[in-house]
């Protein structure tokens, strides 16, 4: 069920994760289905709702560093970025302690974990309502399109959830980016809207993007087709083929005419505003995705700043 988010839902919700139940939970990035992340039979929910593979780790949403460091080894690398840019759109890989309430499920065995403190004044009063670490990927089906809406997350995912705290859209749009800090050098595993550029100017130090290992994956948004609509999605295009719908980036006029169906084309930006266009990404999609067309054919996206997230979801979505 939806439920507008107010202080009467948001303590139902939390009584519902206290009793190992799920909540779809509205986050500046995309909405999130969230459990008790200490409770192991909550956690596995998760992955039977969303049909997740067993071995693609979770994030865990917290209320601050000084929670998180009840969980991970906190080094200065992470002192440094939280200070930079938490509460926001950014999740940090760091060692696991030992003898960690966290779930061994959250963290598919591995060695680490990825925590965010998110900025969405909805999520982070669930946090604390619940009085425990929340585990919560994307809301929806695993790898179709991720929800930027409540409703979204009922047609993905439907009576799955136990209720689900309606916000609004995500501002955002896009799932959070993914450092590790875990090894020697720090590494962009999942881009998204703070980019290694932007974690260069913290950290005093080159950092890398690294698409990490598909088959066996330290961060959620590895697996090679992800963030997948039905249709077949069709890059860099610079015509339309018969029955393809389109999504646009910019000016249309060289690709359509006037008569072109209005329900067959989207504009994730008609002023190419990067950021504008990461919001409406997924809700776009979406739509398109429900056209009627044969295929879905995308304008070309700048690979820079946000762009790169934007292509490295568009790239995940286009595989075959």
């Amino acid at each position: 069920m939806i439920k507008s988010a107010n202080p009467e839902s948001i303590a139902e919700a939390a009584e519902i994760l206290k009793s190992g139940g799920l909540v779809g939970m509205p986050t500046e990035t995309v909405y999130g289905l969230a459990a008790d992340a200490t409770n192991g039979q909550a956690v596995a929910k998760i992955f039977a709702a969303k049909g997740r593979p067993s071995f693609n780790p979770l994030i865990i949403h917290v209320t601050d560093l000084e929670q998180a460091g009840e969980f991970v080894v906190v080094n200065d690398w992470a002192r440094a970025m939280s200070q930079a840019f938490w509460p926001g759109p950014l999740t940090l890989i760091l060692p696991k302690k030992e003898n960690t309430q966290i779930s061994e499920l959250a963290s598919t065995g591995l060695e680490t974990l990825a925590v965010r403190v998110p900025a969405h004044k909805v999520a982070r009063a669930l946090i604390k309502a619940a009085c425990v670490p929340l585990a919560a990927p994307s809301a929806n089906a695993s790898g179709t399109l991720s929800p930027t809406t409540a409703a979204h997350v009922y047609d993905s995912l439907g009576d799955k959830v136990d209720i689900i705290l309606a916000a609004g859209a995500c501002a955002v749009g896009l799932e959070s980016t993914v450092l590790d800090l875990s090894g020697e050098a720090p590494l962009v595993l999942r881009p998204g809207g703070i980019s290694a550029e932007d974690i260069s100017k913290v950290l005093g130090v080159e950092v890398r993007y690294d698409a990490g290992d598909s088959v066996a994956p330290k961060s959620p948004g590895q697996l090679l087709k992800h963030y997948a609509p039905n249709l077949p999605v069709r890059l860099n295009a610079i015509d339309l083929k018969e029955d393809e719908a389109l999504l646009a980036f910019g000016r249309t006029k060289f690709m359509i005419g006037s008569d072109f169906p209005a329900e067959l084309v989207c504009n994730l930006s008609e002023n190419k505003d990067l950021y504008e266009a990461a919001a409406n990404l997924f809700a776009m999609l979406k739509v398109l995705d429900e056209s009627g067309a044969k295929g879905i054919a995308v304008m070309a996206v700048p690979e820079v700043g946000i762009g790169i997230a934007i292509n490295d979801r568009l790239r995940r979505a286009a595989q075959a």
